[in-house]
């Protein structure tokens, strides 16, 4: 009996500690259980973080990427900005072209007065030259009749100086003395006629000479001029080609920024696509990620309901302890009198134990109470699964409950701590199990972890790749957009440049032309005019010549009719009118010799010089001069400096013909080259 009793005690005093291993290995189990599941919710919080930030970026792409499609140069746009900068380069076009038109309009004014000018002027010179012709006409059919009438007037002084007595010669004598000096009288004033006709012959030759020389000054301005629109064609054409191969390297330029366009184009899809199969992975990654977590749950929550099994079990059999403690406390009252000496021993071992117990009943408080308090920082942190996770906290506080009767019942087990030694050992193969899960999960979050590191790099080097291609994109569209801009612009103005240079050289070249072929016309018409004249002043200079040659016969006649009647001074009255006559031949001599040296200005009988009288009217037969003393040489120095003149004329016309010619040949080479 005694024997028994000590079994008793020794099976009373080892389940303590097998209990304070369990209860701790338990608390470890569910510390660690509740560490993971603050490590999955943290995990899942990342996760969820992290999902959040890559949608947020693949949002801030796609708006990115549609900014790019904004960009990009649509037809209507490049239309729209082609009609833009069309408007602003017409504006200045159209302010020079109106400028332009001014200027045209001025110049053009100034060429129709003088054209009018030329043509007033001309009008007069073709007015003087017809007046002087007439004169000259009138003058030559006066002059006939009056050599006619002085032919008879001789005949019948040879038949009066034959039939005549010399008292009638004398008479005529003294006649022709006082015609001789009226003869002079008239030739001082017709002398003085001849100044004044010249001064107004050099007075018409010199603006016949200024109105040739502004002719002249006109065609050297007019070549000068077709010659620097010949160099500014030239120029003009050299800047038209090298435009035009601006313009084809400016359409190359955008031919390569265009397949680069397309190019950075093609690569943004790409890379959207990688996008999106990254976001198509990471959504895989995720989801599986959830499976495992919800697998790992349930297979939690399926070995927590183990464990609730288990503790169920342990209550029962701590029931059954209590049954058979109540049995062992009825046997001890029973046999309290055979076990006197031991009851103190007991006692006292029972007190012990219940200090311990109670020892042990206040640490599982604490333990309780900061279980509670990870349980409260659990539900604060799972508050968005509250719902979720009540049923399952009310089955914990269930089994926390179980757990607390079983502790106020443990100081009743003393017998089956065998069967509670296989329960730990189970327990922690489990609590193995679970720790060889945790790093499972461990590596799980590391790989995710990795990859995660992993889209965080790809996702910055696409950002990047993106910023490069922005930037590319932006530079390229810049750089296309200038030089578009600027071919277009330069070519538009080169353009109306060139259509306005060539309609006013075609303007130009036509007006050119035109004065081209009047100046020809006109300068035709002069040389035959002037081969006309010519041929008529030499018609009229033999004819003269011949005159001059008779009037002199004549003169020498007289002047041995006025010696044979200076010895006879019976013959006065026939000497005077001699010297009448002689004086009258005397002037026509000289009006003759005055047409022949190109005076052309129409005569005055009524000159004041014919009213003015001499002194000495008759002059002493000493006294008279002859007209044998005027030279012949003058005569003849006189007629080969009109031929000269006439020379010098002919090849001046000559020359200006040959330089309207290779003018006009000049003017019509550039009228057939091609238009640019």
């Amino acid at each position: 009996m005694k024997r028994t009793n000590d079994t008793q005690v020794l099976s009373v005093q080892m389940p303590p500690t097998h209990t304070h291993s369990l209860q701790d290995d338990f608390t470890q189990a569910q510390v660690e259980l509740k560490r993971l599941l603050s490590d999955r919710q943290t995990q899942q919080e990342k996760l969820q973080l992290m999902y959040a930030e890559l949608q947020a970026e693949m949002v801030d792409k796609s708006r990115e990427l549609e900014e790019l499609r904004l960009q990009v140069m649509t037809p209507q746009r490049l239309e729209l900005l082609r009609a833009q900068v069309q408007q602003e380069m017409e504006a200045p076009l159209r302010e020079r072209f109106i400028k332009l038109e001014e200027e045209t309009e001025k110049y053009r004014s100034d060429f129709n007065k003088l054209r009018y000018d030329y043509v007033f002027i001309k009008s007069q010179f073709d007015h003087q030259k017809e007046e002087h012709a007439r004169v000259l006409e009138e003058r030559r059919i006066q002059y006939e009749a009056e050599l006619c009438r002085l032919e008879n007037d001789r005949k019948d002084l040879v038949s009066q100086y034959q039939s005549s007595d010399p008292l009638r010669d004398g008479k005529r004598v003294e006649a022709l003395l006082r015609e001789k000096a009226q003869l002079h009288l008239r030739l001082k004033g017709l002398e003085a006629e001849v100044a004044e006709l010249r001064a107004l012959k050099e007075n018409s030759g010199q603006q016949a000479e200024s109105v040739q020389r502004i002719q002249i000054r006109q065609l050297s301005e007019s070549q000068a001029a077709v010659k620097s629109l010949e160099v500014e064609r030239q120029s003009l054409r050299l800047q038209f080609e090298r435009m035009e191969s601006e313009l084809h390297q400016s359409h190359e330029q955008n031919s390569q920024l265009t397949g680069r366009l397309h190019k950075a184009e093609r690569e943004v899809n790409s890379l959207s696509r990688e996008v999106e199969s990254l976001k198509h992975s990471h959504k895989l990654d995720l989801a599986s990620v959830k499976l495992e977590c919800t697998r790992s749950k349930a297979e939690l929550e399926k070995e927590r309901d183990t464990l609730h099994g288990q503790i169920d079990v342990l209550q029962a059999d701590v029931d059954v302890l209590k049954a058979t403690v109540e049995r062992h406390k009825d046997a001890l009252v029973d046999k309290e009198r055979e076990m006197v000496k031991k009851v103190q021993f007991a006692r006292e071992e029972e007190f012990r134990k219940t200090a311990a117990l109670h020892e042990e009943k206040l640490e599982l408080e604490n333990r309780l109470a900061t279980l509670e308090q990870q349980r409260a920082l659990q539900d604060a942190a799972d508050h968005a699964q509250k719902e979720e996770w009540e049923d399952r906290v009310r089955s914990a506080q269930q089994g926390e409950e179980s757990a607390r009767r079983e502790v106020q019942n443990l100081r009743s087990r003393v017998q089956q701590q065998s069967s509670q030694l296989e329960d730990l050992e189970r327990l922690k193969a489990e609590v193995a199990e679970l720790q060889q899960k945790k790093e499972e999960l461990g590596v799980q979050l590391g790989t995710l972890s990795h990859s995660e590191s992993d889209l965080l790099e790809t996702n910055q080097r696409l950002r990047q790749t993106l910023d490069r291609v922005k930037d590319e994109l932006k530079t390229t569209r810049v750089q296309s957009e200038k030089s578009q801009h600027e071919a277009e612009r330069m070519l538009e103005s080169r353009q109306v440049e060139w259509l306005e240079e060539r309609h006013e050289l075609q303007e130009r070249i036509s007006e050119l032309q035109q004065k081209y072929s009047q100046v020809k016309e006109k300068l035709q018409r002069a040389a035959s005019a002037q081969k006309k004249r010519k041929t008529q002043t030499e018609d009229k200079e033999k004819r003269l010549q011949d005159k001059i040659q008779l009037l002199k016969a004549k003169i020498e006649e007289l002047e041995l009719a006025v010696a044979a009647a200076k010895n006879r001074s019976s013959f006065s009255k026939e000497q005077a009118e001699l010297r009448r006559r002689l004086k009258e031949l005397q002037q026509r001599h000289n009006e003759f010799q005055r047409l022949l040296l190109g005076g052309q200005v129409p005569f005055s009988a009524g000159h004041p010089a014919f009213l003015t009288s001499s002194p000495n009217p008759f002059l002493q037969p000493g006294t008279e001069r002859p007209l044998s003393n005027i030279p012949m040489e003058q005569n003849q120095r006189e007629l080969s400096m009109l031929r000269r003149r006439i020379e010098d004329l002919e090849s001046a016309q000559e020359q200006q013909l040959e330089e309207l010619g290779s003018l006009g040949q000049r003017d019509r080479d550039p009228a057939l080259q091609p238009d640019l």
